[in-house]
């Protein structure tokens, strides 16, 4: 071939979209089309001499020499992908057709970029696992941990986060934060000045970098431009308007987010919010199922678990446990005289001053009417038990205030006791309910242990 026709065929190379490269057997690039600036953002100058794998993006270097060795061995590529790294450090999918020739000692290749059909493929797969997610997770906690490698799969996730607002109590809560220089922030009202909550309030995505100038409302308080810090959040949008916001960070400047970034999670972020809306929509139910409208104690169901649960730990582990049976004195009569609302009153007060007098040490369910059982499963010894019992007795004993009006009532209480009387839950209720019984034929405002008293331990 003579000068002209080399001429010819490289001006013919060059009007071509896709890239022609040649590589030398020592890895170096010998040619490379004018189509590498569109491609890789080089000049075929600053390509040429240069050894192509430091072009290649660090993780896939290592199977793209395996693919080169098997070139060397005479295997077709027609292909490959992977990815190289641009002039401007962003990441492009390149997929290969490749030929060795032994005879001019040269490898000939032709570089698509596919990056645009990469990235149309990552955001599907995206939604789908999106959508997966919110079948299988178990809750939200679970449903957060999948959303944040599903996110990580599509641009650097390293700091995450996930902020929900509660628009009946005002409050921005941080229910999932993985952060390289940060705890996750307390609670807090929707105008505290934070950027996750403008984000929220304006339903508006926001990409601050540390190098570019802040439009931002007086309002918001922010610590921008630290460690070169760039921030990306987008809301999670539903129906009735946004419920909280996704949000990434980088504290370095190896990580820069762009405008991409932003369209990517925005992508994702309408999928992620429907997710989270069931997700909690599921929670409100079971919630519902089983726990006691009025109060919001553990209902009937629930409860019954949770001393089938502790019964079985108290027979592993050798450890008492213990059952309260709670009754109100004159329930009936305050209905009567001050009407059912004082009444649903006085027992929600109820539910409130059991949860507090018990605090760590159990838990407090209503079996129904003005009955509630408590539950002590810390490994209370039998004068601890009392002793709680008596604080209850007590506090329940203190008048109340229904609708500005004082009330004063006393409960009777019942005890039984694992193991002392009953190695299975219907007995143990059995017992605690006969030992109420006993107190309130005995007058009532007094605890009774069931079957008399039991040696101390």
């Amino acid at each position: 071939m003579n000068i002209t026709d080399a001429a010819f065929l490289t001006s013919v190379m060059d009007l071509l979209v896709d890239t022609i490269c040649v590589v030398n057997v020592e890895g170096r690039f010998v040619f490379v089309s004018a189509a590498c600036r569109q491609t890789f953002g080089y000049t075929p100058a600053e390509m040429i001499g240069q050894p192509m794998i430091d072009f290649v993006h660090p993780d896939d270097r290592a199977r793209t020499l395996a693919r080169v060795d098997n070139i060397y061995a005479g295997t077709k590529e027609p292909h490959f992908e992977n990815r190289y790294v641009r002039k401007d450090g962003s990441t492009v999918h390149i997929m290969w057709s490749a030929r060795w020739s032994p005879e001019a000692g040269v490898r000939v290749a032709v570089a698509r970029d596919v990056t645009e059909r990469k990235r149309a493929e990552s955001m599907q797969a995206a939604l789908y696992a999106v959508s997966e997610a919110a079948h299988t997770a178990e809750d939200l906690l679970a449903l957060f941990r999948h959303v944040h490698q599903i996110v990580g799969g599509l641009l650097p996730a390293v700091n995450f986060f996930v902020a929900l607002y509660d628009k009946a109590a005002d409050e921005l809560s941080f229910p999932y934060y993985v952060d390289a220089q940060h705890e996750a922030p307390a609670p807090r009202p929707l105008d505290s000045g934070t950027l996750s909550a403008e984000v929220i309030r304006s339903g508006q995505a926001m990409l601050l970098r540390a190098d570019t100038a802040l439009d931002l409302p007086p309002r918001v308080k922010l610590d921008v431009g630290r460690n070169s810090l760039d921030w990306l959040g987008v809301p999670l949008q539903t129906q009735q308007g946004p419920i909280g916001v996704l949000v990434v960070q980088s504290y370095t400047g190896d990580v820069r987010y762009t405008e991409r970034d932003l369209e990517l999670l925005q992508f994702v972020s309408t999928q992620v919010a429907t997710a989270i809306e069931r997700k909690q929509m599921d929670a409100r139910l079971r919630h519902i199922a089983r726990h006691d409208p009025l109060t919001d104690l553990p209902n009937r169901t629930l409860l019954h678990e949770r001393i089938q649960a502790a019964l079985q730990h108290a027979r592993d582990e050798r450890r008492r446990m213990a059952l309260l049976y709670v009754d109100l004195d004159m329930f009936k009569e305050v209905n009567d005289r001050f009407g059912h609302s004082a009444g649903d009153l006085l027992l929600q007060e109820t539910a409130v001053r059991l949860r507090r007098g018990v605090a760590q040490a159990g838990m407090v369910g209503r079996i129904g009417g003005d009955e509630f059982l408590v539950l002590l499963d810390s490994d209370c010894p039998v004068e601890q038990t009392l002793a709680i019992a008596e604080s209850l007795r007590s506090h329940l004993s203190e008048p109340f205030t229904l609708a500005g009006d004082a009330v004063t009532v006393s409960p009777s209480i019942g005890i039984a006791l694992y193991p002392a009387h009953g190695d299975e839950y219907q007995q143990l209720i059995r017992c605690a309910d006969e030992a109420m019984y006993a107190a309130k034929t005995s007058g009532g405002n007094r605890v009774r242990l069931a079957g008399g008293p039991v040696a101390p331990d």
